[in-house]
């Protein structure tokens, strides 16, 4: 398996990484624990060494789950752990979740004690909390990992303005700036190219993707006929949106999907992973899996190529509405900016040294 340094930092990562919402059956469709256990030693023998989990995945048995299986296989120094704190286990209690410093030194001592390590690889705010100041988050998340109980620190689900003010702060204040921004991303989700690309590439961080397939729905168990069996049929009706994923854009992806999934001879799933993990400013990518052959499917999404004439019928099938104020920056509108010209962005080569002939010597290309 290849490895990506995670944002601008000097930790390298997996590009598929093993997601644990689904390590324990106590939400009703997860997997249990001989199964977890399983799932966790395959995907560590494929080379696999980013393992995502949070504090309330499973009611924290994920955790539980996963820092055992990390003690028996004597994997520490191998393995990241990426876990979360927001969430409320307290009714009534409103300071036991959000993203103030009093929750976030709470939940990470019982994330500790949970997996049974003394410090956390990437720490991450799980959901933006619409209260919290930017500063008093990363103040927080630096001082932990002054401490040693925290390596990286990063932001998930959060907008996109929020984290550049976030990662700006951390810059100018020399606090521990973010590795990475955790959001949802798959043919069937792509608004977060609007803006967060962009953001990874300009402010030093990166993407890590979570629901490559949709819940489900691009891994090829739901077709247009029938809605299918499974957690996303079964969540469809939930109120999170993250699961609401039954519209027709969404079943013409789905066709699209597998017409090009049959002309490679690769599986649905392989296809949609394929597709996202080689998308800009992405470092990782997050695969859940509950029974093993799903594992086995995912892990060789990485083992080919989609030929450009089939990565852009997927593009065209899956692009987003474009929303003001974005559509001001569709070309037809840029082009009246710079008077018709053509002005793109700097190629690749803008700036690196190159060999003059004879010379000996490197110039900048200019």
């Amino acid at each position: 398996m290849d490895y990506y340094t995670l944002g601008n930092t000097g930790l390298k990562v997996s590009r598929l990484a093993l997601g644990t919402m689904t390590f324990g059956d106590d939400w009703g469709w997860g997997a249990d624990e001989a199964s977890a256990r399983q799932l966790f030693d395959t995907y560590v023998e494929a080379g696999g060494n980013v393992v995502d989990t949070a504090d309330l995945y499973t009611n924290g048995n994920s955790e539980r789950m996963l820092g055992r299986f990390i003690r028996d296989s004597k994997t520490r120094d191998r393995i990241i752990i990426t876990t979360k704190f927001s969430y409320n286990a307290d009714p009534g209690n409103p300071n036991a979740g959000g993203n103030g410093r009093k929750n976030i030194l709470r939940a990470v001592e019982g994330s500790l004690e949970r997996l049974g390590t003394d410090y956390i690889d990437v720490y991450m705010l799980h959901t933006w909390d619409q209260v919290t100041p930017a500063a008093e988050v990363m103040r927080t998340l630096d001082d932990l990992v002054r401490s040693g109980k925290v390596r990286h620190v990063a932001l998930s689900d959060s907008p996109a303005w929020y984290v550049a003010q976030a990662q700006t702060l951390s810059q100018e204040r020399h606090w521990e700036p973010i590795s990475t921004v955790q959001l949802e991303y798959s043919l069937a989700e792509r608004n977060i190219e609007f803006e967060y690309t962009a953001l990874a590439k300009n402010l030093g961080t990166s993407l890590m993707v979570w629901s490559p397939l949709a819940s489900g729905l691009l891994s090829g168990k739901y077709k247009p006929s029938g809605e299918g069996t499974g957690r996303l049929a079964m969540l469809a009706n939930s109120g999170n949106p993250a699961f609401d994923k039954f519209t027709e854009k969404n079943w013409a992806i789905v066709t699209e999907l597998e017409q090009v999934a049959n002309e490679l001879n690769r599986s649905m799933a392989q296809v949609a992973l394929n597709w996202v993990v080689n998308r800009p400013a992405v470092a990782s990518v997050i695969i859940g899996a509950t029974k093993l052959h799903q594992l086995q499917d995912n892990l060789g999404a990485l083992d080919f190529e989609i030929p450009a004439e089939l990565q852009q019928r997927l593009d065209d099938v899956s692009r987003p509405d474009a929303r003001f104020p974005y559509t001001f920056f569709e070309p037809s509108l840029q082009g009246m900016l710079n008077g018709g010209a053509t002005v793109g962005d700097k190629p690749k080569s803008y700036g690196q040294p190159v060999l003059v002939a004879g010379s000996g010597a490197g110039v900048a290309a200019d």
